[in-house]
Protein backbone atom coordinates (compact mmCIF):
# COMPACT_ATOMS: atom_id res chain seq x y z
CA UNK A 1 0.00 0.00 0.00
CA UNK A 2 1.68 3.63 -1.19
CA UNK A 3 -0.11 4.47 2.53
CA UNK A 4 2.80 2.76 4.25
CA UNK A 5 4.99 5.11 2.12
CA UNK A 6 3.18 8.01 3.37
CA UNK A 7 3.64 7.33 6.78
CA UNK A 8 7.41 6.30 6.59
CA UNK A 9 7.74 9.83 4.36
CA UNK A 10 5.82 11.42 7.03
CA UNK A 11 3.52 13.32 4.19
CA UNK A 12 0.67 13.71 7.38
CA UNK A 13 -1.34 15.88 4.97
CA UNK A 14 -1.45 12.83 2.44
CA UNK A 15 -2.32 10.56 5.91
CA UNK A 16 -5.12 12.97 6.59
CA UNK A 17 -6.65 13.16 3.49
CA UNK A 18 -6.85 9.06 4.16
CA UNK A 19 -9.17 9.58 6.62
CA UNK A 20 -10.60 12.12 5.65
CA UNK A 21 -11.93 10.16 2.85
CA UNK A 22 -12.55 7.42 4.61
CA UNK A 23 -14.48 8.72 7.01
CA UNK A 24 -16.73 10.62 4.73
CA UNK A 25 -17.44 7.91 2.58
CA UNK A 26 -18.38 5.39 5.17
CA UNK A 27 -20.42 7.17 7.23
CA UNK A 28 -22.45 8.24 4.25
CA UNK A 29 -22.89 4.96 2.82
CA UNK A 30 -23.95 4.33 6.80
CA UNK A 31 -26.11 6.67 6.35
CA UNK A 32 -28.28 5.44 3.46
CA UNK A 33 -27.97 1.69 4.00
CA UNK A 34 -30.03 2.39 7.00
CA UNK A 35 -31.76 5.82 7.34
CA UNK A 36 -32.30 5.96 4.08
CA UNK A 37 -33.70 2.80 2.63
CA UNK A 38 -34.77 1.15 5.90
CA UNK A 39 -35.85 4.30 8.57
CA UNK A 40 -37.69 5.97 5.41
CA UNK A 41 -39.85 2.70 4.60
CA UNK A 42 -41.00 2.59 7.99
CA UNK A 43 -41.47 6.49 8.19
CA UNK A 44 -44.07 5.49 5.50
CA UNK A 45 -45.46 2.65 6.70
CA UNK A 46 -45.65 2.45 10.23
CA UNK A 47 -45.74 6.33 11.15
CA UNK A 48 -47.91 7.44 8.95
CA UNK A 49 -49.55 4.77 8.07
CA UNK A 50 -48.96 5.04 4.08
CA UNK A 51 -50.42 2.45 1.63
CA UNK A 52 -47.36 0.06 0.30
CA UNK A 53 -48.31 1.74 -2.91
CA UNK A 54 -48.04 5.39 -1.86
CA UNK A 55 -44.22 4.58 -0.08
CA UNK A 56 -43.55 3.33 -3.30
CA UNK A 57 -44.45 6.33 -5.28
CA UNK A 58 -42.06 8.26 -2.92
CA UNK A 59 -39.22 5.96 -2.76
CA UNK A 60 -38.95 6.10 -6.88
CA UNK A 61 -39.25 10.10 -6.50
CA UNK A 62 -36.42 9.85 -4.35
CA UNK A 63 -34.42 7.91 -6.86
CA UNK A 64 -35.54 9.76 -9.73
CA UNK A 65 -34.52 13.63 -8.60
CA UNK A 66 -31.44 12.27 -6.84
CA UNK A 67 -30.20 10.66 -10.34
CA UNK A 68 -31.36 13.80 -11.83
CA UNK A 69 -29.66 16.11 -9.58
CA UNK A 70 -26.47 14.29 -9.32
CA UNK A 71 -26.45 14.36 -13.10
CA UNK A 72 -26.82 18.22 -13.38
CA UNK A 73 -24.47 18.76 -10.57
CA UNK A 74 -22.06 16.20 -11.74
CA UNK A 75 -21.92 17.81 -15.75
CA UNK A 76 -22.08 21.12 -14.09
CA UNK A 77 -18.99 20.95 -11.80
CA UNK A 78 -17.09 19.57 -15.04
CA UNK A 79 -18.06 22.53 -17.18
CA UNK A 80 -17.30 24.98 -14.38
CA UNK A 81 -13.91 23.26 -14.08
CA UNK A 82 -14.85 22.28 -10.00
CA UNK A 83 -13.77 18.61 -10.53
CA UNK A 84 -10.63 19.71 -10.38
CA UNK A 85 -11.39 22.21 -6.89
CA UNK A 86 -10.33 20.84 -4.18
CA UNK A 87 -11.70 22.91 -1.74
CA UNK A 88 -14.99 23.81 -3.88
CA UNK A 89 -15.57 20.02 -3.21
CA UNK A 90 -15.16 20.03 0.02
CA UNK A 91 -17.70 23.24 0.70
CA UNK A 92 -20.52 21.59 -1.16
CA UNK A 93 -19.82 18.24 1.06
CA UNK A 94 -19.86 20.57 4.11
CA UNK A 95 -23.55 21.80 2.62
CA UNK A 96 -24.97 18.12 1.65
CA UNK A 97 -24.05 17.40 5.43
CA UNK A 98 -25.53 19.99 6.68
CA UNK A 99 -28.97 19.69 5.03
CA UNK A 100 -28.87 16.19 5.80
CA UNK A 101 -28.66 16.50 9.39
CA UNK A 102 -31.22 18.47 9.41
CA UNK A 103 -33.43 16.18 7.51
CA UNK A 104 -31.95 13.49 10.03
CA UNK A 105 -33.72 15.82 12.80
CA UNK A 106 -36.54 16.47 11.47
CA UNK A 107 -37.51 13.16 9.83
CA UNK A 108 -39.26 10.99 13.23
CA UNK A 109 -41.18 14.53 13.21
CA UNK A 110 -42.95 14.24 9.50
CA UNK A 111 -46.91 13.84 10.55
CA UNK A 112 -48.48 13.40 6.82
CA UNK A 113 -47.84 12.79 3.73
CA UNK A 114 -47.24 16.51 2.06
CA UNK A 115 -44.41 16.56 4.65
CA UNK A 116 -43.64 13.07 3.65
CA UNK A 117 -43.08 14.40 -0.09
CA UNK A 118 -41.09 17.81 0.57
CA UNK A 119 -38.75 15.92 2.87
CA UNK A 120 -37.79 13.85 0.37
CA UNK A 121 -37.61 16.31 -2.62
CA UNK A 122 -35.24 18.02 0.01
CA UNK A 123 -33.35 15.22 0.60
CA UNK A 124 -32.77 14.01 -2.56
CA UNK A 125 -31.31 17.53 -3.70
CA UNK A 126 -28.51 16.81 -1.08
CA UNK A 127 -28.41 13.36 -2.09
CA UNK A 128 -27.55 13.92 -5.64
CA UNK A 129 -25.01 17.00 -4.87
CA UNK A 130 -23.31 15.13 -2.68
CA UNK A 131 -22.74 12.26 -5.16
CA UNK A 132 -20.71 14.34 -7.74
CA UNK A 133 -18.94 15.83 -4.94
CA UNK A 134 -17.50 13.40 -2.55
CA UNK A 135 -16.79 10.86 -4.65
CA UNK A 136 -14.54 13.01 -7.15
CA UNK A 137 -12.72 13.56 -3.70
CA UNK A 138 -11.10 10.43 -4.57
CA UNK A 139 -8.61 11.53 -7.20
CA UNK A 140 -7.47 14.04 -4.73
CA UNK A 141 -7.31 12.28 -1.36
CA UNK A 142 -6.69 8.37 -2.30
CA UNK A 143 -3.85 7.04 -4.92
CA UNK A 144 -4.65 4.94 -7.96
CA UNK A 145 -3.29 1.68 -6.09
CA UNK A 146 -4.76 1.95 -2.89
CA UNK A 147 -8.49 2.49 -3.98
CA UNK A 148 -9.45 -0.59 -3.65
CA UNK A 149 -7.84 -0.78 -0.34
CA UNK A 150 -9.77 2.33 0.89
CA UNK A 151 -12.58 1.63 -0.69
CA UNK A 152 -12.77 -1.92 1.30
CA UNK A 153 -11.88 0.36 4.55
CA UNK A 154 -15.44 2.51 3.96
CA UNK A 155 -17.05 -0.78 3.39
CA UNK A 156 -15.81 -2.51 5.92
CA UNK A 157 -16.95 0.25 7.97
CA UNK A 158 -20.43 1.02 6.95
CA UNK A 159 -21.50 -2.72 6.75
CA UNK A 160 -20.29 -3.41 10.11
CA UNK A 161 -22.01 -0.24 11.97
CA UNK A 162 -25.43 -1.79 10.01
CA UNK A 163 -25.24 -4.93 10.99
CA UNK A 164 -24.07 -4.62 14.38
CA UNK A 165 -26.59 -1.95 15.03
CA UNK A 166 -28.52 -2.97 18.45
CA UNK A 167 -31.64 -0.97 17.84
CA UNK A 168 -34.90 -1.76 15.81
CA UNK A 169 -34.87 -0.63 12.44
CA UNK A 170 -37.24 2.30 12.84
CA UNK A 171 -37.12 5.67 11.83
CA UNK A 172 -36.43 7.14 15.96
CA UNK A 173 -33.52 4.61 16.51
CA UNK A 174 -32.11 5.51 13.33
CA UNK A 175 -32.63 9.37 13.64
CA UNK A 176 -30.40 9.28 17.22
CA UNK A 177 -28.23 7.37 16.29
CA UNK A 178 -27.53 9.07 12.69
CA UNK A 179 -27.23 12.44 14.81
CA UNK A 180 -24.78 11.60 17.44
CA UNK A 181 -22.51 10.70 14.88
CA UNK A 182 -23.65 13.73 12.09
CA UNK A 183 -23.53 16.87 14.42
CA UNK A 184 -19.88 16.06 15.19
CA UNK A 185 -19.17 15.65 11.76
CA UNK A 186 -20.66 18.79 10.77
CA UNK A 187 -18.36 20.53 13.32
CA UNK A 188 -15.56 18.80 12.40
CA UNK A 189 -15.97 19.30 8.32
CA UNK A 190 -17.09 23.40 9.38
CA UNK A 191 -13.73 23.84 11.19
CA UNK A 192 -11.90 22.18 7.94
CA UNK A 193 -13.21 24.03 5.25
CA UNK A 194 -12.99 27.48 7.17
CA UNK A 195 -9.68 26.84 8.19
CA UNK A 196 -8.62 25.72 5.08
CA UNK A 197 -10.19 28.54 3.37
CA UNK A 198 -8.75 31.35 5.75
CA UNK A 199 -5.10 30.58 4.14
CA UNK A 200 -3.21 31.49 7.30
CA UNK A 201 -3.02 28.24 8.92
CA UNK A 202 -1.56 24.98 8.76
CA UNK A 203 -5.07 23.62 7.42
CA UNK A 204 -4.79 25.88 5.13
CA UNK A 205 -1.23 24.54 3.49
CA UNK A 206 -2.04 20.86 4.24
CA UNK A 207 -5.38 21.54 1.64
CA UNK A 208 -3.15 23.49 -0.73
CA UNK A 209 -1.13 20.77 -1.19
CA UNK A 210 -3.96 17.97 -1.10
CA UNK A 211 -5.41 20.19 -4.06
CA UNK A 212 -2.48 19.40 -5.80
CA UNK A 213 -2.58 15.23 -6.45
CA UNK A 214 -4.89 15.27 -8.84
CA UNK A 215 -2.14 16.63 -10.71
CA UNK A 216 0.01 13.52 -9.75
CA UNK A 217 -0.15 10.33 -12.22
CA UNK A 218 -0.23 8.32 -8.75
CA UNK A 219 -3.80 9.93 -8.05
CA UNK A 220 -4.59 11.39 -11.51
CA UNK A 221 -4.51 8.44 -13.92
CA UNK A 222 -7.67 6.04 -13.21
CA UNK A 223 -6.10 2.29 -13.55
CA UNK A 224 -8.77 1.40 -15.54
CA UNK A 225 -8.42 4.21 -17.41
CA UNK A 226 -8.40 3.60 -22.16
CA UNK A 227 -7.32 6.32 -24.08
CA UNK A 228 -6.23 8.99 -21.41
CA UNK A 229 -9.70 10.90 -21.74
CA UNK A 230 -12.35 9.50 -19.63
CA UNK A 231 -15.21 10.20 -21.86
CA UNK A 232 -18.64 8.28 -22.05
CA UNK A 233 -18.16 5.46 -24.38
CA UNK A 234 -19.73 2.02 -24.74
CA UNK A 235 -17.57 0.61 -22.23
CA UNK A 236 -17.97 2.77 -19.30
CA UNK A 237 -22.09 2.87 -20.01
CA UNK A 238 -21.24 -1.14 -20.26
CA UNK A 239 -20.04 -0.94 -16.40
CA UNK A 240 -22.83 1.25 -15.29
CA UNK A 241 -25.22 -1.57 -16.81
CA UNK A 242 -23.55 -4.27 -14.62
CA UNK A 243 -23.40 -2.21 -11.53
CA UNK A 244 -27.18 -1.35 -11.93
CA UNK A 245 -27.78 -5.15 -12.39
CA UNK A 246 -26.26 -5.65 -9.07
CA UNK A 247 -27.62 -2.84 -7.25
CA UNK A 248 -31.29 -4.13 -8.43
CA UNK A 249 -30.84 -7.58 -7.83
CA UNK A 250 -29.49 -6.85 -4.20
CA UNK A 251 -32.17 -4.61 -3.23
CA UNK A 252 -34.86 -6.16 -4.83
CA UNK A 253 -34.15 -9.40 -2.86
CA UNK A 254 -33.29 -7.44 0.19
CA UNK A 255 -36.16 -5.51 0.87
CA UNK A 256 -38.08 -8.66 0.77
CA UNK A 257 -35.62 -10.77 2.91
CA UNK A 258 -35.98 -8.37 5.83
CA UNK A 259 -39.50 -8.07 5.85
CA UNK A 260 -39.44 -11.71 6.41
CA UNK A 261 -39.19 -12.63 10.03
CA UNK A 262 -38.06 -15.94 9.99
CA UNK A 263 -35.21 -14.89 7.49
CA UNK A 264 -34.00 -12.16 9.76
CA UNK A 265 -34.92 -13.32 13.69
CA UNK A 266 -31.55 -15.32 13.88
CA UNK A 267 -29.87 -13.06 11.87
CA UNK A 268 -29.49 -9.53 11.43
CA UNK A 269 -32.45 -8.66 14.15
CA UNK A 270 -31.17 -11.87 16.48
CA UNK A 271 -32.53 -11.03 19.98
CA UNK A 272 -28.89 -11.60 20.93
CA UNK A 273 -25.65 -9.78 19.75
CA UNK A 274 -23.64 -12.71 18.80
CA UNK A 275 -25.07 -13.54 15.30
CA UNK A 276 -25.00 -9.74 14.06
CA UNK A 277 -21.44 -9.66 15.33
CA UNK A 278 -20.49 -12.63 12.93
CA UNK A 279 -22.25 -10.99 10.29
CA UNK A 280 -20.48 -7.39 10.93
CA UNK A 281 -17.70 -9.72 11.49
CA UNK A 282 -18.12 -11.20 7.72
CA UNK A 283 -18.43 -8.00 5.95
CA UNK A 284 -15.31 -6.20 7.51
CA UNK A 285 -13.11 -9.30 6.42
CA UNK A 286 -14.91 -9.93 3.12
CA UNK A 287 -14.49 -6.15 2.39
CA UNK A 288 -10.56 -6.81 3.00
CA UNK A 289 -10.69 -9.46 0.71
CA UNK A 290 -12.52 -7.59 -1.86
CA UNK A 291 -10.00 -4.70 -1.68
CA UNK A 292 -7.24 -7.02 -2.64
CA UNK A 293 -9.10 -8.62 -5.43
CA UNK A 294 -9.86 -5.24 -6.31
CA UNK A 295 -6.37 -4.12 -6.71
CA UNK A 296 -5.08 -7.63 -8.48
CA UNK A 297 -8.00 -8.63 -10.73
CA UNK A 298 -9.26 -7.15 -13.75
CA UNK A 299 -12.72 -5.44 -14.35
CA UNK A 300 -13.87 -9.12 -15.90
CA UNK A 301 -12.88 -11.26 -13.19
CA UNK A 302 -14.35 -8.88 -10.77
CA UNK A 303 -17.61 -9.09 -12.12
CA UNK A 304 -17.62 -13.22 -12.62
CA UNK A 305 -17.62 -12.92 -8.61
CA UNK A 306 -19.80 -10.81 -7.52
CA UNK A 307 -22.55 -12.46 -10.07
CA UNK A 308 -21.71 -15.64 -9.22
CA UNK A 309 -21.55 -15.36 -5.31
CA UNK A 310 -25.37 -13.59 -5.63
CA UNK A 311 -26.58 -16.60 -7.98
CA UNK A 312 -25.65 -18.84 -4.86
CA UNK A 313 -26.63 -16.67 -2.20
CA UNK A 314 -30.09 -16.36 -3.70
CA UNK A 315 -29.88 -19.83 -4.67
CA UNK A 316 -29.28 -20.49 -0.78
CA UNK A 317 -32.72 -18.86 0.40
CA UNK A 318 -34.59 -19.97 -2.19
CA UNK A 319 -33.89 -23.56 -1.36
CA UNK A 320 -34.14 -22.18 2.35
CA UNK A 321 -37.56 -21.23 1.86
CA UNK A 322 -38.68 -24.15 -0.11
CA UNK A 323 -37.50 -26.64 2.52
CA UNK A 324 -38.56 -24.92 6.12
CA UNK A 325 -40.96 -22.35 4.86
CA UNK A 326 -42.02 -21.83 8.13
CA UNK A 327 -39.17 -22.29 10.82
CA UNK A 328 -36.84 -19.64 11.89
CA UNK A 329 -33.15 -21.15 11.04
CA UNK A 330 -30.20 -19.44 13.63
CA UNK A 331 -27.43 -20.92 10.91
CA UNK A 332 -25.81 -18.23 9.64
CA UNK A 333 -24.35 -19.61 6.07
CA UNK A 334 -26.36 -17.52 4.26
CA UNK A 335 -26.30 -14.32 5.65
CA UNK A 336 -23.09 -14.75 6.06
CA UNK A 337 -22.78 -15.32 2.14
CA UNK A 338 -24.93 -12.95 1.46
CA UNK A 339 -22.34 -10.25 3.33
CA UNK A 340 -19.75 -11.61 1.48
CA UNK A 341 -21.39 -10.75 -1.99
CA UNK A 342 -22.64 -7.39 -0.89
CA UNK A 343 -19.50 -6.37 0.86
CA UNK A 344 -17.36 -7.09 -2.94
CA UNK A 345 -19.83 -5.34 -5.26
CA UNK A 346 -19.80 -1.84 -2.82
CA UNK A 347 -15.95 -2.17 -2.78
CA UNK A 348 -15.63 -2.30 -7.04
CA UNK A 349 -18.65 0.28 -6.89
CA UNK A 350 -16.71 3.16 -4.50
CA UNK A 351 -13.51 2.39 -6.11
CA UNK A 352 -14.38 1.94 -10.09
CA UNK A 353 -15.98 5.26 -10.92
CA UNK A 354 -12.81 7.31 -10.43
CA UNK A 355 -10.39 4.28 -12.09
CA UNK A 356 -12.64 4.96 -15.31
CA UNK A 357 -12.25 8.82 -15.14
CA UNK A 358 -9.75 11.63 -15.27
CA UNK A 359 -9.63 14.30 -12.67
CA UNK A 360 -11.10 16.44 -15.16
CA UNK A 361 -14.55 14.12 -15.80
CA UNK A 362 -14.71 12.69 -12.27
CA UNK A 363 -17.28 14.83 -11.49
CA UNK A 364 -19.24 13.60 -14.64
CA UNK A 365 -18.44 10.05 -14.74
CA UNK A 366 -19.16 9.19 -10.44
CA UNK A 367 -22.69 11.16 -11.29
CA UNK A 368 -23.44 8.96 -14.12
CA UNK A 369 -21.80 5.75 -12.82
CA UNK A 370 -23.66 6.36 -9.30
CA UNK A 371 -26.86 7.88 -9.77
CA UNK A 372 -27.91 5.32 -12.41
CA UNK A 373 -26.18 2.03 -11.18
CA UNK A 374 -26.48 3.16 -7.41
CA UNK A 375 -29.46 5.25 -6.65
CA UNK A 376 -31.61 4.51 -9.27
CA UNK A 377 -31.17 0.75 -9.20
CA UNK A 378 -31.53 0.19 -5.32
CA UNK A 379 -34.80 2.51 -5.15
CA UNK A 380 -36.42 1.53 -8.06
CA UNK A 381 -35.66 -2.21 -7.10
CA UNK A 382 -36.98 -0.87 -3.48
CA UNK A 383 -40.18 0.48 -4.85
CA UNK A 384 -40.98 -2.90 -7.42
CA UNK A 385 -40.17 -4.94 -3.88
CA UNK A 386 -42.72 -3.05 -1.74
CA UNK A 387 -45.01 -3.07 -4.88
CA UNK A 388 -45.01 -7.10 -5.22
CA UNK A 389 -45.14 -7.60 -1.51
CA UNK A 390 -48.61 -5.11 -1.67
CA UNK A 391 -49.69 -7.38 -4.71
CA UNK A 392 -49.39 -10.59 -3.02
CA UNK A 393 -46.49 -12.42 -4.51
CA UNK A 394 -45.14 -14.70 -2.51
CA UNK A 395 -42.20 -15.39 -0.46
CA UNK A 396 -41.12 -18.14 -2.50
CA UNK A 397 -42.48 -17.03 -5.83
CA UNK A 398 -39.97 -13.56 -5.27
CA UNK A 399 -36.95 -15.13 -4.34
CA UNK A 400 -37.27 -17.29 -7.26
CA UNK A 401 -37.64 -14.07 -9.56
CA UNK A 402 -34.68 -12.31 -8.11
CA UNK A 403 -32.98 -15.90 -8.43
CA UNK A 404 -33.64 -16.09 -12.07
CA UNK A 405 -32.49 -12.59 -12.51
CA UNK A 406 -29.04 -13.04 -10.88
CA UNK A 407 -28.42 -16.39 -13.07
CA UNK A 408 -29.43 -14.47 -15.71
CA UNK A 409 -26.73 -11.97 -15.35
CA UNK A 410 -24.36 -14.36 -14.40
CA UNK A 411 -24.92 -15.87 -18.06
CA UNK A 412 -24.39 -13.11 -19.68
CA UNK A 413 -20.92 -12.53 -17.79
CA UNK A 414 -20.08 -16.02 -18.75
CA UNK A 415 -21.21 -15.55 -22.26
CA UNK A 416 -18.72 -12.87 -22.56
CA UNK A 417 -16.19 -14.93 -21.24
CA UNK A 418 -16.98 -16.92 -24.36
CA UNK A 419 -17.15 -14.16 -26.67
CA UNK A 420 -16.03 -11.05 -25.53
CA UNK A 421 -16.71 -7.81 -26.00
CA UNK A 422 -13.82 -5.09 -26.82
CA UNK A 423 -13.43 -4.00 -22.80
CA UNK A 424 -9.97 -3.00 -22.82
CA UNK A 425 -8.69 -6.13 -21.37
CA UNK A 426 -8.09 -9.84 -22.00
CA UNK A 427 -10.93 -12.23 -20.77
Amino acid sequence: MDLFLYFRARNWPVVAGYALFISMMAIGYFYNVTFVQLGLKDLGERVLGLPATAVTQQMALLALLTSLVALAVGFGMQRRGWSTHFLRKLQLALLVVVVQTGLTAVAPHVASQTQFLLWIIVCSLALGVGVPATFSLTVDLIPVRDRGYAAAAITAVAYFAAAAFPGSWQIEPFSRLMLLIMVPGVLALAVLVGLGSSGRTFVAVWLAELAQNHKRPQFGHGRFLRGGSGRIDRRFLGFVGLIFAIFFVDSLGFLRIVDTPILVDGAWQAVTQTPRLIIAVTHVIAALVAGVLYSYLNERHLFYWIFGLFALTHLSYTFRVWLLPQTTVAALGTPMLYATAVSLYTVVNFALWADLSTPQTVSRNTAVGVAFSGWAATFLSTALAIQWQTRGVPLDEHLRLVQALALLFLLGMLLLAIRPLKWGVKP
